[in-house]
């Protein structure tokens, strides 16, 4: 498939022009501006965009949170000692290029939340977010949901003998 987005972003330098892209599926129109004009060259490092993915992810309603049950043990080891910052972009995997880039998110989504529906979301925020606040064309959003979280009650399972 010749006319397909390719996996890795492009390395190319960029132009100093304007793209659009087509209207996406919630009608609204994505401009990607070029990061290198005849003035001088932007670059955006890949934790910049891991954390605008991180936060955009986490504004959908159904995601409990990001990484995988490691990395969120670790996170919380993290927030538990003073002074420690929780990790924004922790699930989040970016490729940067000159243009474009491309995500992979792990999620933990909240029991009884539409996956398929999450996941859309999440992949269409993402990529509005990133393109609106970079400039980068998003070729693909890759997302893995890992686990689901879900709400125990306290009062009735500390009293249930489950063996």
């Amino acid at each position: 498939m010749a006319d397909s987005p390719a996996r890795t972003p492009e390395k190319t330098q960029a132009r100093p022009e304007r793209a659009e892209r087509p209207q996406t599926g919630s009608g609204h129109l994505t401009e990607v501006t070029a990061l290198a004009t005849d003035r001088g060259r932007t670059s955006i490092a890949d934790g910049v965009v891991a954390k605008v993915a991180g936060l955009a992810a986490r504004e959908i309603p159904g995601v409990y949170a990001l990484g995988s049950g490691v990395s969120r043990a670790f996170a919380a080891m993290r927030k538990a000692v003073p002074g420690g910052r929780p990790d924004v972009a922790r699930g989040v995997g970016v490729e940067v290029g000159e243009k474009q880039c491309a995500v992979d998110l792990s999620l933990v989504v909240e029991y009884g939340a539409p996956i398929a529906e999450v996941a859309a979301a999440v992949r269409e925020h993402v990529i509005e977010s990133i393109e609106r606040m970079t400039g980068l064309e998003v070729v693909e959003v890759d997302i893995s949901v890992d686990d689901i979280h879900i709400e125990q009650d306290d009062d009735d399972t500390s009293s249930r003998n489950l063996a």
